[in-house]
């Protein structure tokens, strides 16, 4: 009942930069948090950052200082900004959302991914 659809993935040099985007629509009542995790070919799904609905952030070592997570309440939309990409950076990256449907029922709700591809 909650979907989300991400867009701004694609191909960049070393050194580029991209901007993510991910909408949440659907039953909500509340988002708690939203974030930006990524998988890598091989290897396990992690986190990237996320952000509260009060705005507090959280990033992994490997994004501190290069990219940035915002999000627009009133629109829904959470976004990544990502600066100096590098080729580990290539992954798929997926959006999350977890909060409150109108039901007051827990969600926890996965974007179906955006591929982002860096080139050396």
């Amino acid at each position: 009942q909650v979907q989300l659809v991400e867009s701004g993935g694609g191909l960049v040099q070393a050194g580029g930069s991209l901007r993510l985007s991910c909408a949440a629509s659907g039953s909500i009542f509340s988002i708690d948090a939203m974030g930006w995790y990524r998988q890598a070919p091989g290897k396990q799904r992690e986190l990237v950052a996320d952000i509260t609905s009060g705005g507090m952030t959280n990033y992994a070592e490997s994004a501190r200082g290069r990219f940035t997570i915002s999000r627009d309440n009133a629109k829904n939309t959470v976004y990544l900004q990502m600066n100096s990409l590098n080729p580990e950076d290539t992954a798929v990256y997926y959006c999350n959302a977890r909060g409150l449907i109108i039901t007051f029922r827990r969600y926890d709700t996965w974007g179906q991914g955006t591929q982002v591809t860096v080139s050396s």
